[in-house]
């Protein structure tokens, strides 16, 4: 029988009821020496939930780069069973390449012995029927690099190599108290914890807030895979954040700077076209840790105004 656990069963709180995040299991990388996984067009399938953040950047990437004609992608619904990410949306309710119906099946296919959550991205090698990464940390780093010869004429330079080692520097920044600052507040099980990372999570949103005042992007006018990070975070805030996470002290409206920027991204094409605002909906406000017994999901925000002008062209 699998070990792989499913929903909440993997449970990542410390004895203080601080949130601790599982680490990937697969982070072989892709490249073209010994040990790595080879760059093949055609070979991979990327799997995704549209609710989720780490997954949703993957496929940004993906538009931006035009690795969507080269790496096939399947799509799970945004409400995660209690078997785990269920790929319902397809005819039959199983994926149509893999014919998987949930998650934890690759995972287990993979390595019965995995006893952790089985987690969107994560990639899969179609000839070997096995997932192969599912490391969200560095996945757009590998489409941005070691995937150039795929991409499509005109692509943007999203990881420039003047700039990686302030790039990363800033993504660990953004990852820890921003990205996964908010799951540290919504899922704490301690008052004192919930309030740590409720008090870093602003501190560092009021932080960006000036630095978006001085530049059009995060590193001057070019976009990059920072940008693509803190964006996943701010389109979710307002409609899933602020209110299941108790992260309210500002909604992304209330900040000039952060609001403009995360429209200007939001009208980039790869930005709001794979935006899916329902299933970010459903996905935070119907899952367990919603406490949702009535399953009612918000009737808001208005979404048209993330169309409204943003003045940073």
């Amino acid at each position: 029988m699998s070990q792989v656990a499913t929903s909440e069963s993997a449970h990542e709180i410390s004895a203080q009821g601080a949130f601790v995040r599982q680490k990937n299991a697969f982070s072989t990388p892709f490249g073209s020496e010994p040990g790595q996984l080879p760059v093949e067009a055609g070979r991979y399938r990327l799997l995704w939930a549209p609710i989720c953040p780490w997954a949703h950047r993957q496929i940004i990437a993906f538009k931006l780069l035009g690795l969507d004609q080269v790496i096939s992608t399947g799509k799970a619904s945004p409400v995660r069973t209690e078997q785990g990410w269920e790929f319902s949306l397809d005819p039959g309710g199983v994926d149509p390449v893999l014919g998987i119906r949930y998650l934890p099946e690759i995972y287990a296919a993979t390595d019965p012995a995995y006893n952790g959550r089985a987690t969107v991205p994560c990639v899969v090698d179609v000839k070997t029927r096995r997932v192969v990464n599912n490391d969200y940390h560095h996945l757009t780093n590998y489409w941005e690099t070691v995937w150039k010869p795929f991409h499509r004429e005109g692509a943007p330079e999203l990881y420039p190599v003047a700039l990686r080692p302030q790039i990363d520097q800033l993504n660990e920044v953004i990852f820890d108290e921003v990205n996964n600052g908010v799951y540290k507040a919504g899922f704490a099980e301690s008052q004192a914890e919930y309030e740590k990372a409720y008090d870093r999570l602003f501190a560092r949103l009021d932080w960006l807030e000036q630095r978006l005042g001085q530049s059009r992007y995060l590193f001057g006018d070019q976009l990059t895979d920072s940008d693509i990070r803190l964006y996943v975070t701010l389109a979710r805030f307002d409609a899933a954040y602020y209110l299941v996470f108790k992260t309210n002290r500002n909604r992304l409206v209330d900040f000039p700077n952060l609001w403009a920027y995360a429209r200007d991204l939001y009208q980039t094409p790869g930005f709001g076209d794979t935006t899916d605002f329902d299933a970010i909906k459903r996905g935070y406000q119907l899952g367990n840790h919603a406490n949702n017994p009535y399953q009612i999901v918000a009737k808001g925000p208005d979404l048209s105004i993330w169309q409204q002008p943003h003045g940073r062209g």
